[in-house]
C-alpha cells in the first residue's frame, strides 16, 4: 500500500505536531506491519531530519507551506503517485484528493476560543478544519477530551473517531548529557517547555515564581518556546517588572541536547494551560522525573491523573504555593513520582503507531 503523508511539520524546528509525526515515523521505520507499505512524505522543502530511505520517500513539492500549497499544489503532485491513502497529521487535509484521508485533529482551540487567534487566521482554520473533517474517511485524536470536542462542536459521530494517545519518551533517555557523565543535581529550578500561547498563561507563571525567587537566592525559572501570544504579551517586560531579569532565562528555541539539559536540571515543571488537546510536555516532565504543576482542567486530569499538582486557572497565589510544594515538599514529590509509571504506561509509541497504521489500512482503497 502507498500512503501519502503531509510532512510540512517536519520542516525547520519540529515542535508539537512535528514531534507527533516524528514519533510515528520512527516506529514505522522498523515495525513489521509497516514493511508492507510505502510511505511518501510530501514537503515544500527538504526535511531537516534524516529518515530511512528504504522506508520513506520524500517528495519535495516546491511552494510556501500554507493553504495554497496544501489545497492546490499537493493534490496535483499526489495524483501521479498511485496513492492508496493519505494521512494528514495536522488538523487539515487537501480537499481535492481522490483517495481516502485519515485526519488527525489534536484540539479545537480555534473553535473553543476564537479570541486567541487573529480574525483571518481563525476563519481560515475553522473553515478548513470543518471541510477536512467532513471529507475524511476517519478522524484520529489524542484524548477523550478532544473526542468530546469533535462530537459537540463539529457534530462528528463518536463512532467515527479513534482516540489514539501518542507515545512519550523521557527527554533523558536518548543519550547521556553532553556536559557531564552524570545529570546535575536539580536545584530549585522551575521549567516550562512549549510554544508560548495566550492560553498557557506564561505571565502568570512569571508572577507566581517571583515570591519563590525572593525567598530562595538560587531559584531559577527556565522558559523554552517562542512567543506566539495573541493579543501579543510582552513577556520580557513582565520579567523586568517583577525584578527577575537575572532569575528567568527565556530560550526561544532549544536543541534536543539543550532540552535534555533543561529537564535534567529542573526540579519542578509548570504548565498552566487552560486548553489543550492533551498536553505532552508535562508527560515528558514526568518521564524525566520532574513533578508537574498544571492548571486544573479536564484534559490535564485525563492526561496526568494523580501524578501532578493542580491549581485553579489564572490563580497566581495558588500557583506559587503549588510550585513550592513541587519544589520543596518531599511527600508531594514522592506521591507524584510514585504515580508516574502507571500514567506513562498509557503512552507508548509502539502501540500508538500500530493503531494509527491499522486505521489507515482499514480506510485505504
Amino acid at each position: 500500500m502507498r500512503i501519502g503523508i503531509d510532512a510540512r511539520e517536519l520542516c525547520g524546528h519540529a515542535t508539537g505536531v512535528g514531534r507527533y509525526l516524528s514519533g510515528l515515523l520512527a516506529e514505522w521505520t522498523s515495525a513489521p506491519r509497516a514493511r508492507h507499505h510505502r510511505f511518501i512524505l510530501y514537503s515544500p522543502e527538504p526535511l531537516s531530519q534524516t529518515l530511512d530511505r528504504q522506508a520513506f520517500t520524500v517528495r519535495v513539492v516546491g511552494g510556501r507551506p500554507g493553504t495554497w500549497w496544501e489545497q492546490m499544489i499537493v493534490p496535483r503532485a499526489a495524483a501521479d503517485d498511485g496513492l492508496d491513502a493519505w494521512f494528514a497529521p495536522a488538523y487539515t487535509a487537501p480537499l481535492r484528493l481522490d483517495v481516502p484521508v485519515v485526519l488527525a485533529v489534536h484540539d479545537l482551540s480555534y473553535f473553543a476560543h476564537p479570541e486567541w487567534f487573529t480574525l483571518r487566521d481563525g476563519i481560515r482554520r475553522r473553515w478548513l478544519t470543518r471541510q477536512s473533517v467532513a471529507s475524511a474517511a476517519r478522524i484520529i485524536t489524542i484524548s477523550q477530551f478532544s473526542k468530546r470536542e469533535l462530537t459537540e462542536r463539529l457534530g462528528v459521530p463518536a463512532e467515527g473517531i479513534d482516540v489514539i494517545p501518542p507515545g512519550i519518551t523521557s527527554p533523558l533517555a536518548s543519550r547521556p548529557l553532553a556536559s557531564s557523565p552524570q545529570p546535575p543535581t536539580p536545584g530549585p529550578r522551575v521549567l516550562f517547555v512549549g510554544s508560548l500561547f495566550t492560553r498557557r498563561h506564561i505571565g502568570d507563571l512569571i508572577r507566581a515564581f517571583a515570591p519563590i525567587a525572593r525567598a530562595h537566592a538560587d531559584a531559577r525559572l527556565e522558559i523554552a518556546g517562542d512567543n506566539r501570544t495573541y493579543p501579543f504579551e510582552d513577556l520580557r517586560q513582565t520579567i523586568a517588572a517583577e525584578g527577575l531579569s537575572t532569575r528567568v532565562r527565556w530560550h526561544a528555541y532549544v536543541t534536543d541536547d539543550q532540552l535534555r539539559e533543561l529537564y535534567a536540571g529542573a526540579r519542578a515543571f509548570a504548565f498552566l494551560s487552560e486548553y489543550e488537546g492533551l498536553g505532552l510536555t508535562p508527560l515528558e516532565a514526568l518521564a524525566a522525573g520532574v513533578p508537574p504543576v498544571l492548571a486544573d482542567t479536564p484534559v490535564a486530569r485525563e492526561s496526568c491523573d494523580n501524578a501532578a499538582v493542580y491549581v485553579p486557572i489564572a490563580n497566581v497565589t495558588a500557583t506559587t504555593g503549588a510550585l513550592e510544594r513541587a519544589l520543596f515538599d518531599e511527600e508531594t514529590r514522592a506521591r507524584i513520582l510514585g504515580a508516574a509509571p502507571a500514567v506513562l504506561a498509557r503512552y507508548e509509541w509502539s502501540r500508538g503507531a500500530d493503531e494509527t497504521l491499522r486505521v489507515i489500512e482499514r480506510c485505504s482503497r
